[in-house]
């Protein structure tokens, strides 16, 4: 899997494909060197105020922790100092293109601190995958990993999985509400194989991290688009991450034939949103936008009981989803 990075001239620079519990393995060109963190990337420096019309003061004032879980993620390219036998650490992590993260919890029952738990970076799009049955489709899950993607102005894809086990058109009521916001939907079944040979030019050439649940179907779904690929990703790490426990510990970005990779997010029950203000939330909505500013209120009004709210107005005049904006409902009270 071949890649572009930023550079750090004085070190030698690679890709993290593979993090587990504080190690991380970097591949730089075709070797793959086994890595920890420096300290020093869980530390926050911050320096004294300066006054505008004098030099800034380079004495360290104090140090803060950062608030990630981890300040290394996969798809990040790092610097690292090399030592013996394929082993390094990590001394900078080079400015990332983009990211997707979500919120985690760290602390005890009485009190607990929320902490960013960025889950993959400098990836192409964000391909939600979701069971057509066995387990039924939860669109209010469905609208909250499309708000995450578009928080971080991240492309987003539809995988509807199992379609073997309905009806042809069984889901197109609710699909056709995806797909006039303008979301690409992709209808697949690893055992008819509808939708695979799109499914592989969908992923083809782009780093891509898959969401949804476990028993979606993504193991076959992998399997059928790249033999074996599915069971190499399962092995990564089964089981559901429970609320209480959020935190993936092991991520991986595996190559893909056609070109590019897929990172999965296995076993994730919970995904609360991170960095999301309740007056950006609406933004998040693609059908939305075309609305904000028009509202009696303009950018203080949260469109949920204000007069002249304009996004309402096009809710009881059915441009925009019933059931979207419910779920909008339901994320800004979270916010």
């Amino acid at each position: 899997m071949s890649f572009q990075a930023p550079s750090d001239p004085n070190l030698p620079n690679g890709m993290v494909i593979r993090k587990n519990r504080g190690q991380y393995v970097v591949q730089a060109g075709n070797q793959f060197i086994t890595c920890t963190a420096s300290n020093r990337l869980y530390k926050k420096l911050i320096y004294p105020t300066a006054d505008l019309s004098s030099n800034p003061h380079h004495r360290v004032q104090r140090v803060e922790e950062i608030n990630e879980v981890d300040p290394v993620a996969v798809g990040d390219y790092v610097a690292y100092l090399p030592g013996s036998e394929n082993t390094g650490l990590i001394e900078a992590v080079l400015p990332r293109r983009n990211q997707i993260s979500r919120k985690d919890y760290h602390g005890n029952h009485f009190q607990q601190h929320a902490f960013e738990q960025v889950l993959v970076a400098n990836i192409d799009q964000v391909v939600i995958v979701f069971a057509a049955a066995k387990p039924e489709p939860k669109w209010n899950l469905l609208d909250r990993y499309l708000v995450a993607a578009e928080s971080f102005g991240l492309p987003a894809v539809v995988c509807i999985t199992k379609t073997d086990l309905i009806q042809p058109g069984m889901l197109d009521s609710v699909l056709n509400i995806y797909r006039q916001v303008g979301y690409t939907i992709l209808l697949t079944s690893a055992t008819t194989g509808e939708g695979i040979q799109q499914a592989q030019q969908t992923l083809g050439e782009k780093i891509s991290i898959l969401m949804g649940k476990s028993g979606v179907g993504k193991t076959s779904l992998l399997n059928a688009i790249q033999p074996g690929l599915g069971l190499r990703v399962s092995a990564v790490g089964t089981g559901e991450v429970g609320k209480g426990r959020h935190t993936t510990t092991h991520l991986e970005l595996f190559p893909l034939d056609a070109g590019g990779g897929v990172v999965d997010t296995p076993g994730m029950r919970e995904f609360d949103l991170w960095h999301i203000d309740s007056y950006d939330l609406a933004a998040c909505f693609p059908e939305m936008r075309p609305y904000l500013g028009g509202c009696q209120f303009q950018s203080d009004c949260l469109h949920k009981a204000e007069p002249g709210c304009a996004i309402r107005q096009a809710v009881n005049l059915g441009k925009i989803s019933a059931q979207r904006y419910t779920n909008y409902q339901k994320l800004l009270a979270e916010t």
